[in-house]
């Protein structure tokens, strides 16, 4: 069934998985060791078996019946609930995690290659799935015993669900501004008052109780960042009881339909029950755990619609009989047109390269887990850092940029409901702005990444990518692809050190986004040189693609550099000097 699949390419997956990032190595790591190649295979059947059965069906029928609210309860169509039930039946929630609380504690990286089937297959309702996972994690790592008990492992079990309450309506990203007040009680607990906007996830009845991670400012607090706790907040206390949790209302969304999205109300009686997590003032701080698992499963989740995306193309493309080549009579399929195979190409260069490096991404979360020495766990740290924001905005980018080709090779069918194309576009639109938007990822990665520990980060993201060039210096056909990147890159660092020199953040980060496309463009470029070298002298139609998309990526896409570099090494003030008023 996986190897037709028009949901992920298991194919793909397994080259990723096992011929480039040999995750079979991991086995030999006490932490894995009860793992192999069989159960590894094993899970992924599974994934596959639920995703396809149990979530896919439904995609379009949730979309087209979003959830409502009738002023006392939400609404959702029943197939929603009963594919998480498969799902948490199943044991793949806790997929990744430790054996300690129920977990299958398989690798990261096998975990992460899981997801992407119900992403792919249903968006809207692997979200409320995936936002419980990262709301456990975070508990896990930052709460104490007790909360463990008490919250994650009904979370586990699909009795509790979770979410993350970040955004308000007045300060949106910007959690410096974040107005939410803790008031200390005498029992140890706190009162929380205050209104979050945009919660995925914050009112339904799919389960028996909503655990809510809310930042929030205790009294005396400090302004800023720096002011902000913690708190776990349940809908329902642990006594049976309606905490003073209301929903105000449900938003409207382009995509993720299928996902209640909520502006909550904490405290319009006597204040929301909360237990802080850890101490005060360290609440962001926790919080961007949850953040930057959400940054890397929002560049999943792109990578998933993308994939979809260009499979359901593909297969039309060879199916639609249209047209003829220059010089015969006889129509053909569309996939046959050299303009269809460049929309193609352009998707597959785009989504695979991404899902390699999404799955490189957590790959790295087992070396900081795993690897034998501190200073391993501490250089995968530093690289895993550094990559996030380029792992969350590239694909959301770019695998959006994917299903806009799936609809145009689908032609006048592709913007109709009648096919999957459509949806797979809105519902990916969402995911440049979800979790930080491109401007933000932007401003993290030059603003902070490279520069950090004066200039660690990016020394270590340039050190990884020689590496690479160093090993296909030799190589028949992807020498010249390594003498292309060598050049980028090289131009990547002498750009950097330019816009900081003048010692005017404002004008760095002014064009910062094109900064984050070009680094990004530049990472792609070298996960197709690493996917090349794993490919090696191997034969045969698949491999042959292989070869085909990463010719199209250096030829086609890592071009796309240049202009951006050089307008970052001009240090353009075109946009910081533009007056409001002229807008």
């Amino acid at each position: 069934m996986s190897s037709s699949s028009l949901l992920m390419s298991r194919r793909d997956l397994d080259f990723l998985l096992y011929e480039w990032l040999d995750c079979e190595e991991l086995t030999a790591r006490p932490r894995y060791a009860e793992h192999s190649r069989e159960t590894f295979d094993a899970a992924m059947d599974l994934a596959t078996t639920i995703a396809t059965e149990h979530f896919a069906p439904h995609n379009k029928l949730a979309d087209a019946n979003e959830p409502t609210f009738d002023g006392e309860r939400v609404h959702l169509i029943p197939e929603v609930a009963e594919a998480l039930a498969a799902y948490f039946d199943s044991g793949l929630i806790a997929a990744g995690m430790d054996e300690s609380v129920g977990g299958g504690q398989l690798p990261q990286v096998v975990a992460s290659a899981l997801t992407t089937w119900f992403q792919a297959a249903n968006v809207g309702t692997s979200g409320y799935a995936f936002l419980t996972a990262a709301n456990a994690n975070l508990v896990l790592a930052h709460g104490s015993p007790e909360q463990v008990e008490t919250w994650v492992r009904p979370m586990l079990a699909g009795r509790y669900f979770g979410t993350m309450c970040l955004s308000e309506p007045g300060a949106g990203s910007s959690l410096a501004d974040v107005a939410t007040r803790a008031e200390p009680r005498p029992d140890g607990s706190y009162r929380l008052f205050g209104n979050k906007m945009w919660i995925s996830g914050g009112e339904h009845d799919l389960a028996e109780n909503i655990v809510h991670l809310v930042l929030a400012r205790v009294a005396g607090a400090p302004a800023g960042v720096k002011g902000l706790s913690l708190f776990i907040v349940p809908k329902v206390l642990p006594d049976g009881t309606r905490n003073d949790v209301t929903l105000a209302g449900l938003n409207h969304k382009m995509g993720y339909r299928g996902t209640t999205n909520t502006l909550l109300n904490f405290g319009e009686r006597d204040g929301a029950v909360g237990d802080l997590i850890g101490t005060e003032g360290r609440g962001l701080a926790y919080m961007f755990h949850m953040m930057n698992e959400a940054r890397i499963g929002v560049g999943l989740g792109a990578v998933a619609l993308g994939c979809t995306g260009y499979l359901k193309s593909l297969q039309y493309a060879k199916e639609r009989v249209q047209g003829r080549l220059p010089g015969s009579a006889t129509p053909v399929p569309i996939v046959e047109h050299a303009d269809v195979k460049r929309m193609l190409l352009a998707q597959k260069a785009y989504v695979e390269g991404a899902l390699g490096l999404l799955l490189y991404c957590a790959r790295l979360v087992d070396e900081e887990r795993t690897a034998a020495t501190a200073e391993e766990r501490t250089a995968a740290h530093l690289l895993l850092d550094v990559l996030t924001p380029v792992a969350k905005s590239w694909p959301s980018q770019w695998c959006l940029a994917a299903n806009d080709l799936a609809i145009q090779v689908h032609g006048g069918y592709g913007y109709t409901r009648d096919y999957d194309v459509e949806q797979h576009y809105r519902d990916n639109r969402l995911n440049p702005i979800h979790e930080g938007t491109h401007g933000i990822q932007a401003q993290d990665l030059l603003g902070r990444k490279v520069v950090m520990d004066d200039g660690a980060g990016l020394l270590a993201l340039t050190d990884l990518i020689r590496g690479t060039i160093t090993r296909a210096g030799d190589h028949p056909y992807a020498a010249a692809y390594a003498a292309d990147l060598a050049a980028t890159l090289d131009r990547v660092v002498e750009v950097t050190a330019a816009l900081w020199s003048t010692g005017d953040p404002r004008l760095a980060l002014a064009n910062a986004s094109t900064y984050l496309e070009a680094v990004g463009h530049t990472v792609i470029a070298w996960v197709w040189l690493e996917q090349l070298l794993a490919v090696g002298d191997r034969e045969g139609d698949f491999y042959d693609g292989k070869r085909a998309a990463a010719a199209y990526f250096f030829r086609h896409e890592l071009p796309r550099t240049g202009p951006q570099l050089d307008l970052l090494a001009s240090l353009d003030r075109t946009t910081l000097d533009t007056e409001t008023g002229w807008l």
